[in-house]
């Protein structure tokens, strides 16, 4: 009876294992996707700034997250798929790999719009006319 319950325990830590790779995975996409988002805003509205430079930097920064934020749900995708728990933790290890690439770009983005003063969009109202 012993020996049933150490391999009982042996599968179950196994099983927990292979589920927290695939929800390490999964979390790691939606931190990427977040940072991808983030990113795209600094761009936007550095955009809105009308300085040229800063925006096409933030831009690229922002497209570099973008792709890091594809990149980590490929990863999620894989861990989830993984025929085996050396694969999934191979997998989730990408996926945090790239969700930090994404957070490192959407910080250069961030950046980028400081640069440019950009922490809000540009005003582009016209001031009313001195009478």
């Amino acid at each position: 009876m012993t020996t049933n319950k150490a391999l009982l325990a042996l599968a179950l830590g196994l099983a927990l294992a292979a589920c927290t790779n695939k929800q390490q995975a999964a979390d790691s996409a939606a931190d990427a996707a977040n940072a991808a988002t983030d990113a795209q805003q600094a761009a936007d509205n550095t955009a809105a700034t009308g300085d040229t430079a800063a925006a096409n930097a933030a831009q690229a920064s922002a497209d570099a997250a973008s792709s890091a934020a594809n990149a980590a749900a490929t990863s999620a995708d894989a861990a989830n798929s993984a025929g085996s728990m050396s694969n999934a933790d191979d997998a989730a290890d990408a996926a945090a790999q790239n969700a930090d690439a994404a957070d490192q770009a959407k910080d250069a983005a961030q950046q980028a719009a400081a640069s440019a003063d950009a922490t809000k969009p540009a005003d582009t109202t016209t001031p009313p006319a001195k009478k």
